[in-house]
């Protein structure tokens, strides 16, 4: 499924115009990347959790030529389901 088909999903399901549903989704991943970048967390009871991780700087290897190369330092997303979609997926 692609963001166009979850929208329609979104909007068949709630009776909401495409509109609306594609502004109610939009909204929804605006807010969980608002609240990562801000260093804080996700936490959708059921759901799951989205958190933000730091990936420490490491050293690796260009597979062509086999020189080193440095990996900056970064952060990371993160997503952990939860139990509720872990036991509806099973």
């Amino acid at each position: 499924m692609n963001k166009n088909e979850l929208v329609s999903a979104v909007a068949e399901a709630t009776k909401l115009s495409r509109n609306d549903a594609s502004a109610a989704v939009e909204a929804v991943f605006s807010t969980i990347t608002t609240e990562l970048k801000n260093g804080g967390d996700v936490r959708l009871v059921g759901f799951g959790n989205f958190s933000v991780s730091k990936r420490e700087a490491t050293t690796g290897r260009n597979p062509q030529t086999g020189a080193e190369v440095k990996i900056p330092a970064r952060n990371v997303p993160k997503f952990s389901a939860g139990k509720g979609l872990k036991d509806s997926v099973n």
